[in-house]
């Protein structure tokens, strides 16, 4: 593996000049989210232990059944969200232009200030935003989003933003589009439908186009399938990608008649084959903390994801920083094997430093990586 990564480093080091060329849209979840810790005990005003795990939160829940009780939390920020936005992040710090569309609040909320600034152009659809509490532990992290005023993303309201014109003249000059959070915005297959017919049938130069989807549990078996649907009617002017986590791939599965997956390579890769020729698109990826997986119409291949952090500084974000590195490398026609380490590596980077990496980080993320100096 270590030579596969030096490849890739060389790689980089040489086409580093064509990533200022590239041109992303990315929309449409804008979310604001509290990163908060679950107080285990507390012995000083700025002297608190958290909870280490959801699963001994879980077991204090459950104690609390049939009494009152209460938990003290810390919020520890709160920071610009959604899909779209971590992974627009991920991609203006490796240097990508992009231009944003989606739902950052109008007037803008101030937790986005900061993001927008990194865009080419940053422009809110709708007043709305998203809320996420997000409660973070070493063994992942446990999410509520308060998002009834999403509904507010109507395609009515998309048909009048196309309409301005903008999206499509981003659109025309892309590489790569992004779509991200179905599963929060209880329009968006009509949102998707709207777009795909009223600007991306138009396009000639067939970008890539990556959707991610976002847990899809709470959702209507009827709902998932018509967005299903949707997905392969854009392969008409698209090379589409459906990127995917474990949990998303199991629920997917069990939608699509398929047995529980295995969470092992060859497993992984098998069924991103199977997703991908059931969706008829050019690409599904799987994405976890041990294995990556991604088929096309060549093949199906995994890899092992990277040096693991066993105390990481943050890791809500962290699939979508992935899905940058990645995009960056649909971007770069990188070999998949290399596209899924470039994915991991801007990953790693994230939950180690709590940030999106520059190029030059990444670069120096992947030699350690060669040499076994990433682990910790």
């Amino acid at each position: 593996m270590s030579a596969d990564i030096r490849r890739l480093v060389d790689t980089l080091k040489r086409r580093r000049a064509e990533v200022a060329t590239l041109g992303v849209v990315a929309g449409f979840d804008g979310f604001v989210d509290e990163m908060i810790s679950v107080v285990g005990e507390r012995r000083g005003v700025a002297d608190f232990t958290a909870l280490p795990t959801m699963a001994e939160l879980g077991r204090i829940v459950s104690a609390a059944a049939g009494h009152n009780s209460l938990r003290e939390i810390v919020v520890r920020s709160q920071d610009p969200g959604g899909c779209a936005v971590n992974l627009g992040d991920g991609l203006t710090a490796l240097g990508v232009p992009l231009d944003f569309y989606g739902t950052i609040g109008a007037p803008r909320h101030p937790a986005f200030d900061a993001f927008a600034a990194t865009c080419r152009s940053a422009t809110a659809w709708s007043t709305a935003y998203g809320r996420t509490l997000a409660f973070e532990f070493t063994d992942g992290k446990f999410m509520f989003s308060a998002v009834a005023q999403l509904a507010e993303l109507t395609p009515e309201l998309v048909r009048a933003e196309l309409a301005k014109g903008a999206f499509a003249r981003s659109c025309a000059g892309a590489k790569l589009i992004a779509f991200t959070n179905w599963t929060l915005y209880p329009h968006m297959t009509a949102v998707w439908r709207a777009v795909r017919d009223d600007c991306l049938s138009r396009l000639t130069h067939r970008p890539w186009l990556f959707l991610d989807l976002v847990d899809p549990s709470s959702r209507a078996e009827g709902d998932v399938r018509a967005m299903l649907e949707t997905i392969g009617s854009f392969a008409a002017s698209c090379r589409v990608v459906l990127g995917i986590n474990l949990n998303e791939c199991a629920v997917l599965s069990r939608l699509m008649g398929l047995p529980a997956p295995g969470k092992d390579g060859p497993a992984l890769a098998a069924r991103a084959a199977d997703f991908r020729a059931r969706l008829q698109i050019a690409q599904v990826v799987i994405h976890s903390a041990r294995i990556n997986a991604v088929a096309d119409e060549r093949g199906a291949m995994s890899s092992p994801a990277g040096p693991f952090c066993a105390a990481p500084k943050k890791t809500t974000g962290a699939g979508d920083r992935f899905n940058a590195g990645y995009c960056l490398g649909l971007m770069l026609d990188l070999p998949h094997d290399q596209a899924l380490a470039l994915g991991s590596a801007t990953s790693g980077f994230f939950i180690r430093n709590a940030r999106s990496a520059r190029f030059d980080e990444v670069i120096a993320f992947l030699e350690a990586w060669s040499t076994g100096a990433a682990a910790a």
